[in-house]
């Protein structure tokens, strides 16, 4: 199954230091068929106008991954981590048994990113926050695994939770595969560009939920930064 959602169709509300749209149910948003994908809950196409932020607030058992689209964030929480992540990079924040933390946009220009939450194979892990480069060049023609919590994939970001984020730059007329499973949710996103799944195009920005398929092939017909999910 493979189905389109595309960015107009998406929740919305702009708080005007704030441009946010919904992959799924969020804070006034709510659609009873898109409350979670799997394991993923949220999925927040955030655009953070310059010098503003979201102020000290809490989260409890959530594994929380940040994708910067453009600009920069800057994190600061109450274990004490402080941090800049910067276009390109990811940062992830495990609430566990509960974590404080504010993220602004310290910088000149609006900053865009996804905000990805995942719910945890556990309830009450040790809270923890970590950021890391991601250099473009290495996502070029292939995915790479930014972020997550299954066997083998050691040089991600750790999360608690049996999903995996990734990410790839695919040029125009190049196809990429990703090796999935049947019973796995993947929901793809096209951060910029245009990109063919099977009979689906998906414009940048639109959402692509996926499953029941053992591999997935992604033709890109712009230039295109695509990031995905997969999850439990």
């Amino acid at each position: 199954m493979i189905e389109l959602r595309p960015f107009a169709s998406l929740g919305a509300a702009n708080h005007g230091w704030l441009d946010a749209h919904h992959h799924f149910s969020f804070a006034g948003y709510h659609d009873p068929a898109r409350t979670q994908w799997g394991s993923l809950r949220v999925w927040n196409d955030d655009l953070i106008a310059a010098k503003s932020g979201f102020p000290p607030h809490p989260h409890q058992d959530m594994e929380i991954v940040t994708y910067i689209r453009t600009g920069a964030i800057s994190h600061r929480d109450s274990l004490g981590n402080e941090g800049r992540t910067a276009a390109g990079d990811v940062q992830v924040m495990s609430a566990g048994t509960g974590i404080q933390h504010a993220e602004y946009n310290l910088e000149d220009e609006a900053t865009t990113l996804f905000q990805i939450w995942i719910l945890p194979d556990a309830r009450g892990h040790a809270p923890s926050w970590g950021t890391r480069p991601f250099p473009r060049e290495d996502r070029s023609g292939q995915f790479v695994t930014l972020a997550s919590g299954l066997p083998g994939d050691d040089e991600a970001l750790a999360i608690h939770a049996r999903a995996r984020v990734a990410g790839a730059l695919i040029r125009a007329g190049e196809t990429v595969r990703y090796e999935t499973g049947p019973e796995r949710h993947v929901y793809l996103v096209p951060a910029t560009g245009r990109i063919r799944i099977g009979e689906i195009e998906a414009q940048a920005r639109d959402g692509v939920a996926i499953t029941g398929e053992s591999a997935i092939e992604i033709t890109a017909l712009e230039d295109s930064e695509v990031v995905l999910v997969d999850a439990a």
